[in-house]
């Protein structure tokens, strides 16, 4: 398969776990209320340690390879202040679309560099499809729910526009690979930029959903997580 073929296919099934996530929250029914409680941090647990293995194991090895140490923190850190300005803007709007642009907001940037990680030759590409589909479940899980909560639309409604943003990795991805194939420098820079952002997004907003008063448990989901990225990322 080539590059491009494979980036459409990547990007599109990550994508497709957001709507797989928003599925299960509505059919999802699970008893007793403290086992559905405990599933579900342990399942947001998970996205969130297959998404620290992705900085760690992926996107940060490969972006710091055209940089010097300050450049490098520089752009880290500007992801960080990007993200952290749009989840600012997003509390202000205080409004249910907000959920879906917050999914956008962390998902373009790592469709981005899923693509330039083809555009560098990189067999990792692989590997960061499968970590940031492992995110997009609980993500969609816990979107579906808050957009339910907070609006009047209609589930198949929700899951119908989860269904188009997946349609937005493809986009991302693809142009990350042809036009970006040139600058292995700016995909470089993409993959720092994306990291501070998705590491500022796992602490604001998904770290705090996994405590769960008295039980121990749903941490654990995080540290496998991360061992489901160190295993894939040793075996490319």
């Amino acid at each position: 398969m080539t590059p491009l073929y494979s980036v459409i296919l990547l990007t599109l099934l990550a994508g497709l776990a957001m709507p797989v996530g928003a599925m299960i929250a509505h059919y999802e029914r699970i008893k007793p209320i403290w086992l559905e409680a405990e599933l579900m941090h342990g399942i947001t647990a998970f996205g969130g340690g297959a998404l620290l293995s992705a900085i760690a194991l992926v996107l940060v090895p490969e972006g710091i390879e055209y940089f010097s140490a300050g450049a490098a923190a520089i752009l880290f850190l500007t992801g960080g202040f990007a993200f952290m300005f749009l989840d600012i803007q997003l509390s202000k709007s205080d409004t249910s679309m907000s959920q879906l642009v917050a999914m956008l907001s962390d998902f373009i940037p790592e469709s981005l560099a899923l693509g330039a990680a083809f555009a560098l030759g990189n067999i990792n590409g692989v590997l960061l499809a499968a970590l940031i589909a492992m995110q997009n479940v609980p993500e969609g899980f816990n979107a579906f729910r808050e957009l339910k909560a907070s609006s009047h639309y209609r589930p198949c409604i929700i899951i119908l526009w989860f269904l188009l943003l997946a349609l937005t990795g493809p986009i991302a991805g693809v142009l990350a690979l042809l036009w970006l194939v040139e600058w292995p420098s700016v995909i470089s820079g993409i993959m720092l930029f994306a990291s501070g952002g998705i590491l500022y997004a796992v602490f604001q907003d998904i770290a705090p959903q996994v405590v769960l008063e008295k039980h121990w448990a749903p941490p654990m989901g995080a540290v496998m997580g991360f061992a489901f990225g160190l295993v894939g990322y040793m075996l490319t």
